[in-house]
């Protein structure tokens, strides 16, 4: 394996898959080169499913990965990490949920995620080196929470400022600091 090969790139989305407008899908877009876990058909919500997703995606690919988590992709990769080992060079784990405390209606239950097995959230350190951007003003998790996350894993913490949860929804299509932090983790 040539370590000094640029990264694979692999956007890992949340569990509202890829939106036309998303960073995500417009940064894989742009990149032509970027890998993407595709949509799950079934078992969407299902936390097994999700990482095996991921999984097959990599286990395609040699040499060293850059993964571009969003949200639920977050909670993804976390998982991922606990039970398999591949030479990720790095990963920008974006705006993470808080699984472990009530979500906004719309989004799955604590029941739900508990039951898809997304909970407890992995709280150990993660086997390669990470960026948590973590918004000040996120509905989906308190920053305090992120940054607890962030020391678990190992990471280090970005804040991003009052960014919401960095998705369409909150004014936000393209964002061109994913390829600063792409080029940092490379």
């Amino acid at each position: 394996m040539n370590l000094t090969a640029p990264p694979t790139v692999v956007i890992v989305p949340g569990l509202r898959d890829h939106v036309p407008d998303h960073w995500q899908t417009i940064l894989a877009n742009k990149r032509g080169d970027a890998r993407t876990v595709p949509p799950l058909e079934n078992d969407r919500l299902n936390c097994d499913s999700q990482v095996a997703a991921l999984d097959e995606v990599l286990s395609d690919i040699s040499g060293t990965i850059v993964l571009i988590a969003h949200s639920a992709g977050v909670m993804t990769t976390v998982h991922w990490a606990q039970r398999h080992q591949r030479p990720i060079r790095g990963a920008l784990l974006a705006t993470p949920p808080d699984f472990d405390t009530p979500l906004p209606e719309g989004h799955p239950t604590l029941e739900a995620l508990r039951e898809n097995g997304w909970t407890p959230t992995p709280q150990t350190p993660l086997p390669f080196p990470s960026i948590v951007a973590a918004s000040t003003n996120d509905p989906l998790a308190a920053f305090e929470r992120v940054t607890d996350l962030a020391r678990a894993w190992g990471s280090r913490l970005v804040d991003l400022g009052p960014v919401g949860h960095l998705n369409p929804a909150c004014g936000y299509g393209e964002w061109h600091r994913a390829e600063e932090f792409i080029r940092e983790l490379s």
